[in-house]
């Protein structure tokens, strides 16, 4: 079994972030989200993966992920020229995959409990197609999944305006060649996009045999700033206290991973949090739910609930930073003085410069 995942598009509703970094390799807790779905695979047993890039951050993941050794796994670029769907993803990907039976995975997916079991699962046989399904609030923003009795799928809606169900395909499905048939008829949709819920729908059609499973723990698309930081508390939910840098004069309470040549002085830490190598705090606060990047320095200042990405400043806020994602080697200065009784909410692009 082969693995497919989808790194392309351009990422519009992260701008400002996305106009100088792939959407895939923005950090969650101090790891790139893509990093997170090579990982899943590997654990699976899935060693040889197709990563489908676009021309615009295509480079940039090559250099990120490598030829995937460190994960004992083979990765393969295929680059797909215009984001055109799903659908059009796999038809762009079908000289990589050939015949055989692929987990397609998209690039800016987060799962709890991994994908070992349904893999396990439609290894047994008998299944052409397997779906990963959670409950939503909003499922016209998805596509949507309705099951019979036996539970299995009968019908599928790509963002319905009148949602048939509250089941939301994630971004985990498990095909084999078939699907490569339906895709070869697919015509594009209202959205000018070729939509692999139309090729489901249509092995639905031609009486393939198509299960569902309901996500185990949480799920997250990470495709907007919030969804960034809801992923981040969750992945640092599941973190395990470590300090290996240098803490001087500091209280230190909860989960926290302090990473080596950390240097933290005359503050006080709250986890879950997770601090890279090479940051520097000085009589500050971080909060809970707090991911700081190597190289980072915060001095004179609050920050809670937020991502900074690598080699960012913050100096002398007079407000606390709170639900923020700030991208690479920004820098925010404040003017300092008196107590932080406001929040100061920033999504910022790489090299932005701040001043309060």
């Amino acid at each position: 079994m082969k693995g497919l995942i989808l790194s392309g598009g351009k990422g519009t509703r992260l701008r400002p972030l996305t106009f100088t970094r792939a959407k895939q390799l923005i950090p969650i807790a101090n790891k790139a989200n893509l990093f997170y779905v090579v990982e899943d695979l590997a654990k699976a047993g899935v060693k040889d993966i197709g990563i489908v890039i676009s021309p615009e951050t295509g480079e940039e993941i090559k250099q990120a992920v490598g030829d995937g050794s460190r994960w004992g796994v083979h990765c393969t670029f295929i680059v797909q020229e215009q984001p055109l769907g799903l659908a059009h993803a796999v038809k762009t990907a079908l000289p990589f995959l050939g015949d055989d039976e692929f987990v397609m995975y998209l690039g800016d997916n987060l799962l709890s409990g991994g994908i070992s079991h349904l893999v396990e699962e439609y290894k047994r046989g008998g299944i052409d197609s397997t779906v990963l399904l959670v409950p939503v609030d909003n499922p016209s923003q998805f596509g949507v999944a309705v099951l019979n009795e036996q539970g299995q799928v009968v019908r599928l809606v790509e963002k319905p305006k009148d949602p048939p169900s509250n089941l939301a395909l994630v971004g985990v499905y498990i095909f084999n060649h078939h699907i490569h048939e339906m895709i070869a008829d697919l015509r594009p949709s209202w959205r000018g996009e070729y939509e692999i819920t139309d090729a489901i729908q249509a092995l639905i059609t031609h009486n393939f045999r198509v299960t569902a499973h309901q996500v185990r723990g949480w799920w997250k698309d990470t495709g907007k700033p919030e969804d960034l930081l809801e992923a981040n508390r969750l992945i640092l939910s599941q973190i395990t206290r470590s300090i290996q840098g240098h803490i001087e004069k500091s209280d230190v309470v909860g989960e926290v991973v302090v990473e080596k040549d950390a240097y933290i002085a005359n503050s006080c830490i709250r986890g879950p949090v997770h601090i890279a190598g090479k940051v520097v705090i000085e009589n500050s606060y971080i909060g809970p739910y707090t991911s700081i990047g190597t190289g980072t320095k915060i001095v004179h200042s609050e920050v809670e609930y937020s991502i900074l990405l690598n080699e960012s400043e913050v100096y002398n806020l007079p407000y606390r930073l709170d639900s923020s994602v700030v991208g690479q080697g920004v820098v925010v200065d404040g003017r300092g003085g008196g107590p932080r009784k406001h929040t100061l909410q920033l999504v910022l692009g790489d090299r932005s410069r701040v001043q309060l």
